[in-house]
């Protein structure tokens, strides 16, 4: 399973924190509130009962009226329904009947031995409270008083306080998200002048001064493309002096092989054999060395040009001695590239496939959607899934198509293709047909002349 990203994973815990933190200030509030509330109201229950308490014991000591009468004399509201006990018969309204089962068995034992009482109980479903008063030896009063008021209260109060929290995790989310894009930006910088240094413009650098925080791996940053500039420019340098030094006796050599193979039919056959082996190396020793000497200087930028891709395509045809009847062009013929890259890079393909892919069978050149594209299909076994991770890598080498293929090559073709398509700031790519065979393929986005 792939692991999320860093700005994916810091928006994320800023949400989850936003949300706990507001889930648990929204509970305790919550709980606070609730618990305030109801002792406000269990407060005015009480203060209330013990006044209607008061007039109802006034009747029962004096033994006058109708107790009836007297429970419906008080001004109870909509909330409370007043009860009374007298040696053991409940006195209540008419319209209150049923509502003695509401009050627990435990708060009238309670009451009856003297002591008052208050407890929460649920009557049809809905929450109410009940106040018990002892009024004599005999008699004990109950109010119950409804709850729904309160708890209609608490219901919007717990909307009003989940509202909150959701409203404040998704501040969290925006706080991270926004966060997140302060605190990569200085990645996203790195990143871009990585880029560029990969793309062969190794004078890209960091500002060491744009962040007091970041100085340190900034400047570590530059002094590693410092450092890898001048090994690259080493390098460079050793392969130029090399091959420039190879130059003068190679040279040497090719004119004594170039003598030795135009007397080679007054030669016995051993001394022939040996004579075509040699010349065939110098030639392959010559090819080595211009190639490595165009590897060596060519990780500049490119030279763009406005050229006629179809000339050129011709000329690469003519070099690599294969018929210019397999080109096939697409949209606009100019171009605007370097065109002695360009041209290698058609030449290097046409050559491999002919090498190792049995002979080129189409050389198409597209210009579309910003871009343009060459593309070399040939008529042999294919590229395998692991020579395609490193084709374009320097001395390596294909397997040949049949007999006529060898592997004489230099192993520098294909990686000379990747590097004029990334000096472009293009790619180099190969795939398999499906009717069989190789196909090369170099994008080059499209720069207006």
């Amino acid at each position: 399973m792939r692991r999320a990203g860093l700005r994916i994973r810091v928006i994320a815990a800023f949400t989850t924190g936003a949300v706990l933190l507001s889930a648990a200030v929204a509970l305790i509030s919550y709980q606070l509130i609730r618990e305030s509330l109801l002792e406000e109201r269990e407060r005015a229950a009480i203060r209330a009962a013990y006044f209607d308490a008061t007039v109802v014991r006034a009747e029962v000591v004096s033994g006058r009226g109708d107790m009836l009468e007297v429970l419906r004399l008080l001004d109870t509201g909509g909330n409370r329904r007043a009860i009374v006990r007298i040696e053991g018969d409940w006195h209540a309204r008419s319209a209150d009947g049923g509502i003695t089962d509401a009050i627990p068995a435990a708060l009238v034992r309670q009451v009856e031995s003297g002591r008052a009482g208050v407890q929460r109980v649920h009557t049809g479903g809905r929450p109410a409270m009940v106040i018990g008063i002892p009024l004599s030896a005999s008699a004990a009063f109950y109010e119950l008083d409804s709850l729904d008021e309160l708890a209609a209260t608490l219901r919007t109060l717990a909307l009003v306080l989940t509202t909150v929290a959701v409203l404040t995790g998704a501040a969290g989310a925006l706080l991270g998200w926004y966060s997140t894009r302060y605190l990569l930006r200085p990645l996203s910088t790195i990143a871009g002048a990585a880029k560029d240094i990969a793309d062969g413009h190794l004078d890209a650098r960091l500002d060491e001064a744009a962040d007091p925080d970041l100085t340190s791996l900034m400047s570590s940053f530059n002094d590693m493309v410092d450092k890898l500039s001048a090994r690259m420019a080493r390098d460079r340098r050793f392969a130029a002096d090399v091959s420039h030094e190879l130059r003068s006796p190679l040279q040497t050599l090719a004119a004594t092989a170039s003598v030795l193979r135009r007397g080679r039919d007054r030669l016995d056959d051993r001394m022939a054999t040996a004579v075509d082996l040699m010349t065939g190396e110098v030639d392959r020793f010559q090819s080595l060395v211009n190639d490595l000497l165009e590897l060596a200087r060519d990780d500049r930028p490119a030279d763009r040009t406005t050229i006629d891709v179809t000339e050129l395509a011709a000329e690469a045809c003519r070099l690599s001695a294969v018929p210019e009847s397999i080109i096939m062009v697409t949209g606009d013929r100019s171009w605007h590239v370097d065109r002695r890259r360009v041209l290698q890079i058609m030449t290097n393909l046409l050559h491999n496939a002919v090498r190792y892919g049995g002979g080129p069978t189409a050389l198409l050149l597209r210009h579309a959607d910003g871009r343009y594209e060459i593309v070399v299909d040939d008529e042999g076994p294919g590229v395998s899934p692991a020579e395609r991770e490193v084709i374009f890598d320097r001395f390596v080498r294909g397997r040949p198509a049949h007999a006529r293929g060898s592997t004489d090559g230099t192993g520098l073709g294909l990686a000379l293709v990747a590097q004029h398509a990334a000096a472009h700031a293009g790619t180099a790519t190969v795939e398999n047909r499906p009717d069989g065979g190789a196909r090369f393929r170099v994008q080059l986005p499209e720069v207006p002349a």
